[in-house]
C-alpha cells in the first residue's frame, strides 16, 4: 500500500469518529479512538481543517465536522433517488399516524437514517438523519435483516450482539426466530430493545430482486406506541413499504 493512500485511511479513520453521539471531540480523543500519535492526528487534522472537512473551535479546541460536509451531505440527500421516491408516502403515513417516520438504509452492522418526517405530537422520540443504530435492536434494521440473504445475516451476526437495554435480543436463536417472526407478520418491532421507553415499527422496502434497499418506520414513546398500537399499524406500515417498493422497482435507474 502506498504511503499517499495510506494517508487517505488515516483521514478517513479521523472523521469516522464524529458521529451523533460524539459530534465533538477534542484531539487526544481522536488520537486515542483512531490508535495514532498525537502529531499525526494533529498534521491530518490540519488538513481537513484547510479543506474545510473539520473545524475547530477556538475557545474550546474541539473539532467538528466542517461545512463541506454539509455541502457533500445536500449533494447526497438531493440524488439519493429512493429518499425522493419514499418522502411523500412518509409525509402521508406521518399525517395519518402523527408519530415522527424514519427512513433507514443498511451499512454494514448498523443501520443509517436517511430521512426523518416529523410527527405533529408534542412529545416525539425517533432518530435523525445521519444517525447510526445496532441492526438486531431496531425495527429498522430488523425490517431489513429479516430479507437478507442468510450469509448476510450471519455475517452481520458474527460482529455481536451488544445488549442495550434489558429487552434487546442477544442470543443468535433468539434473533433468527425474531427475524422469522418479522417475515410472518410482514413488519418488525422494536419495544425498548435500542432505548428504554422508545418503540417503533418497521417494514422492508425491496428491490427488482426481492431485496431490502431500505425500510420505513414509525417510531415513538412506548406509552403512546403500545404493543397494541404498533400491531395496528404494522400493517399500514408494510403497505406504504410496499409502495415505495413498486415505485422502485419501475423507476428508472434505480436499483
Amino acid at each position: 500500500m502506498s504511503e499517499s493512500v495510506r494517508a487517505v485511511e488515516r483521514a478517513l479513520d479521523v472523521l469516522q469518529c464524529f458521529s451523533t453521539q460524539t459530534p465533538e471531540l477534542n484531539m487526544t480523543q481522536i488520537s486515542e479512538r483512531v490508535g495514532m500519535h498525537k502529531s499525526t492526528v494533529h498534521r491530518l487534522l490540519a488538513t481537513l481543517e484547510k479543506r474545510h472537512f473539520v473545524e475547530r473551535d477556538p475557545a474550546t479546541g474541539l473539532y467538528r465536522p466542517g461545512i463541506r460536509f454539509l455541502q457533500l451531505a445536500y449533494l447526497t440527500q438531493e440524488k439519493n433517488d429512493i429518499r425522493n421516491i419514499a418522502l411523500p408516502y412518509m409525509q402521508g403515513l406521518c399525517a395519518r399516524f402523527l408519530e415522527n417516520v424514519n427512513l433507514a438504509i443498511l451499512d454494514g452492522t448498523d443501520v443509517v437514517y436517511i430521512e426523518v418526517t416529523e410527527g405533529s405530537q408534542r412529545i416525539k422520540l425517533a432518530a435523525s438523519p445521519g444517525q447510526r443504530l445496532p441492526v438486531f435492536c431496531t425495527a429498522s434494521g430488523k425490517a431489513i435483516a429479516a430479507y437478507l440473504p442468510g450469509e448476510a445475516v450471519e455475517k452481520i451476526l458474527d460482529a455481536g450482539i451488544e445488549a442495550h437495554t434489558k429487552c434487546t435480543i442477544t442470543t443468535r436463536e433468539g434473533v433468527m426466530e425474531n427475524l422469522r417472526q418479522v417475515i410472518k407478520d410482514g413488519y418488525a418491532r422494536d419495544e425498548g430493545e435500542m432505548e428504554e421507553g422508545i418503540n417503533a415499527v418497521a417494514a422492508p422496502v425491496l428491490n427488482k430482486d426481492n431485496l431490502p434497499v431500505a425500510s420505513v418506520s414509525v417510531a415513538g414513546p412506548a406509552y403512546r406506541l403500545t404493543t397494541e398500537r404498533m400491531r395496528e399499524i404494522g400493517p399500514a406500515v408494510r403497505k406504504t413499504a410496499d409502495e415505495v417498493s413498486y415505485e422502485i422497482q419501475h423507476a428508472p435507474g434505480v436499483s
